[in-house]
């Protein structure tokens, strides 16, 4: 990475822009009542996603951005699961009908410490509720230490075809640092019991910029988990907020890699993927070719959601569980944070929406700009502005962050049509953020841009 550019973007603090206007900017002006509303006026042929939050894990992971906390008696999951269902109902009642759904994934926190049993009545409440299609992506996030052969058997009977595993790391040093000991043997008989029950789909999660970690131990994660044959990589820069998520400050800042040291983890991890036959998507992630994430990225069709990169071509996505985050035409909700209030207001019979977003004209345009340049690297503001009824010209000239990006060579303009430089393509979150009219640096809770 040249210096001038670490020194001139490696430490802004950035979106990652799985959404656009991002959380931070959601309001209380959003509640329930207006949840409410848009969901009563989806379209009669309107397909939807959905995403089921898990809060709760057996210790705390030290690097953990999530919305979750340690839990030691199985009685507190048992009871946030009876409320995950009556939300379900909730949420199908007032749609009216039950929609479609093409997408499913559970997330957390570990989705996978709630009982089998358990697993499978929540899917059976899903299928109640919504019309889940026969083709249906159905996605679980595991941690390998904790799944057990009886959940992989739940999973099966209940239409699990995709497992993403949390990684990180396979070095024991920076494991120790983060406290997440996880043993490559852990991890392989996790995929092995996977791939024997059915579960084709596997996703491996990496982290850099983790403590004491380097280039030559990334690169060895890299070599060990490629023995392991997943068919996706998602590779993601660690977030060091501790001033949001206090048990980061478990964490030695002093053995943080710096923003050139970064830089240089994230070109290695991916320069061996790509050596390995992947593919680079985006930002941050990697698939096998002929993979329907490579396949979305070819004919540019990828998206982006909360998730990440995905596939899913929807433009509904019901989040259920405290702190999920739901996407509709009409703008964004998020659930109560906190799982007493969470609780509290689906006992009441009231959706538990405690802030949202309602979406302008301009914020629809400028999320299209920025889901194009993350996506591929490239956006044609002539195409998408006609497509909005707006202006290539004023968009240009709104965004003054841009000037800058195209002088030192990190953007090519050509015409209306703008594109980041293949050996700048690390900054594309700050090309995106030219476009970004909430964006104020000096509020943000963001990971840094390098």
């Amino acid at each position: 990475m040249r210096a001038d550019l670490a020194a001139s973007y490696g430490e802004e603090r950035l979106p990652r822009y799985t959404s656009y206007p991002t959380a931070p900017h959601f309001s209380p002006e959003i509640g329930a009542g207006a949840y409410a509303r848009w969901l009563a006026e989806l379209p009669a042929a309107a397909s939807a996603s959905l995403y089921l939050h898990v809060p709760f894990c057996r210790e705390m992971c030290w690097y953990c951005g999530c919305h979750t906390q340690i839990v030691r008696r199985d009685g507190l999951i048992a009871a946030y699961l009876r409320t995950l269902r009556s939300e379900i109902a909730q949420v199908s009642e007032t749609i009216g009908r039950r929609i479609k759904v093409e997408h499913i994934h559970f997330g957390g926190g570990t989705p996978t410490i709630m009982a089998p049993e358990a697993f499978a009545e929540l899917m059976a409440a899903m299928r109640q509720s919504f019309f889940v299609l026969p083709s249906a992506e159905i996605a679980v996030e595991i941690d390998p230490r904790t799944l057990t052969s009886d959940m992989v058997e739940a999973m099966r009977l209940s239409g699990v075809n995709r497992a993403s595993l949390g990684v990180q790391s396979f070095d024991p040093v920076v494991q120790r640092a983060i406290n997440r000991v996880q043993s490559f043997e852990q991890t392989a008989s996790v995929v092995d019991m996977l791939q024997h029950a059915g579960i084709k789909g596997i996703n491996f999660d990496l982290i850099y910029g983790l403590p004491h970690q380097t280039v030559a131990s990334c690169l060895d994660t890299v070599r060990r988990s490629l023995e392991l044959g997943p068919d996706r990589f998602s590779v993601f820069g660690y977030a060091h907020v501790p001033a949001f998520k206090k048990h980061q400050r478990m964490i030695n800042e002093a053995v943080l890699p710096d923003g050139l040291a970064r830089h240089d983890q994230a070109c290695a991890i991916a320069n061996a993927l790509k050596e390995a036959g992947y593919v680079q998507i985006g930002l941050d992630h990697f698939a096998r070719p002929g993979d329907s994430m490579a396949v979305a990225f070819e004919q540019r069709t990828l998206r982006r959601n909360f998730q990440g990169y995905t596939t899913d071509q929807g433009e509904v996505l019901l989040g259920f569980g405290a702190s999920a985050i739901g996407h509709l035409p009409q703008g964004y909700v998020q659930n109560e944070v906190q799982i007493g209030a969470y609780a509290q207001s689906i006992a009441a019979g009231h959706l538990a929406t405690a802030k949202g977003y309602g979406l302008t004209d301009d914020d629809r345009l400028r999320a299209d700009i920025i889901e194009r340049i993350m996506c591929e690297f490239s956006a044609d503001l002539g195409d998408i502005c006609a497509r909005h009824g707006a202006e290539a010209g004023a968009m240009l000239k709104s965004a003054s962050r841009l000037k800058p990006l195209i002088s030192d060579g990190v953007v090519k303009l050509d015409g209306a049509r703008i594109a980041v430089a293949k050996d700048s393509r690390f900054l594309v979150r700050s090309v995106a953020a030219a476009f970004d009219a909430h964006l104020d640096p000096a509020k943000q809770l963001h990971s840094r841009a390098v």
